[in-house]
């Protein structure tokens, strides 16, 4: 019989080495569901799931601290229990409340600086043989590969976002020097693809700036243009450099935050306000975190939404302003 040709190319990217460590990972041991994960703040993330009976799919989103891999990653329980039911913070995890699990594996995958970046883990309905256990130092190894391969391409990645800010200075607000509308949505669109391909986190502020109207009508538009760009500037200020400032409209500006959850957007909200107050500006901000299963779409429309909200309160209620 014919031999097949070993196939020796390199990995694509991250994703492709993770399915191909999947598929390895599920014919040499046979769990249900195999899953590379990635953990943001209170979110489970699976970026890429070899499902054969769970019905979990790329982009499902668990609790992270109901996870057997929280546990595991504290040191509160092994990697390979092949009866989950024998380990007592296992068996209290809120995750059983959604999968049935009789038998685990899992280990850290981190990046090149030690932090952790998500898990490399398995499960199946019914228990094992403790034969898995011998396992553990191929899957620890396969979890030390694509931590390399992954650190290799989030320095890639860094510099990818240094030439697309350089290329947005082709694509400018003329009068404010901020990312005009077209650029915004090429932000948008390449953000969108990192976040699903690695589980970033990011967020949208949407500002709409109170009173062009009546500055341009009450003493004239050279008033107003120097508002438009008082606002740009209080942006700029604010952010950090990987954001993108963008000016969408007459009156409208958006921030896009990278790596940017729930915390740090709270936190880049607090120095809007107060940038805001140091550059004499009032306008309304509206806020959103991006959905691992919706996009970066609607996290625009949940921010504009939000923003919204916010003005039409301070015409409500003036004195919030």
């Amino acid at each position: 019989m014919d031999q097949q040709p070993i196939d020796t190319q390199p990995f694509s990217d991250f994703e492709s080495a993770s399915r191909a460590v999947l598929h390895f990972l599920r014919g040499r041991i046979d769990m249900d569901l195999w899953m590379m994960t990635r953990t943001e703040g209170s979110d489970w993330i699976v970026l890429q799931a070899d499902d054969h009976g769970y019905g979990v799919q790329d982009g499902a989103v668990f609790q992270w601290e109901q996870s057997y891999c929280y546990r595991m990653v504290r040191g509160e329980g092994p990697s390979v229990a092949p009866k989950a039911s024998e380990v007592p913070l296992y068996v209290k995890a809120g995750i059983n409340q959604k999968v049935e699990i009789g038998a685990y594996i899992g280990v850290p995958v981190c990046t090149s600086d030690g932090s952790l970046f998500g898990t490399l883990c398995a499960i199946d309905p019914s228990p094992r043989d403790e034969a898995i256990r011998n396992e553990l130092p191929i899957i620890e190894l396969a979890a030390k590969l694509l931590g390399t391969v992954l650190s290799t391409e989030l320095d890639a990645q860094e510099s990818e976002r240094s030439r697309e800010r350089s290329e947005r200075e082709a694509t400018t607000d003329a009068l404010t020097g901020v990312v005009n509308r077209r650029g915004w949505n090429a932000a948008i669109e390449a953000e969108e693809s990192r976040a699903r391909r690695y589980g970033n986190p990011a967020s949208i502020v949407i500002v709409d700036l109170d009173g062009l109207k009546e500055v341009n009508d009450t003493r004239g538009h050279a008033d107003g243009d120097e508002l438009i760009c008082r606002v740009a500037g209080a942006l700029t200020d604010a952010v950090r450099s990987p954001d993108v400032v963008a000016r969408l409209g007459g009156d409208e500006f958006g921030v896009l935050a990278v790596e940017c959850g729930a915390t740090k957007l709270d936190r880049l909200v607090e120095r809007l306000r107060s940038s805001f107050v140091t550059h004499d500006v009032s306008a309304s901000i509206g806020k959103a975190v991006r959905d691992p299963e919706k996009g970066l779409v609607h996290t625009l429309s949940e921010a504009d939404r939000d923003m919204y909200a916010e003005k039409k309160a301070r015409r409500t209620h003036p004195s919030r302003e």
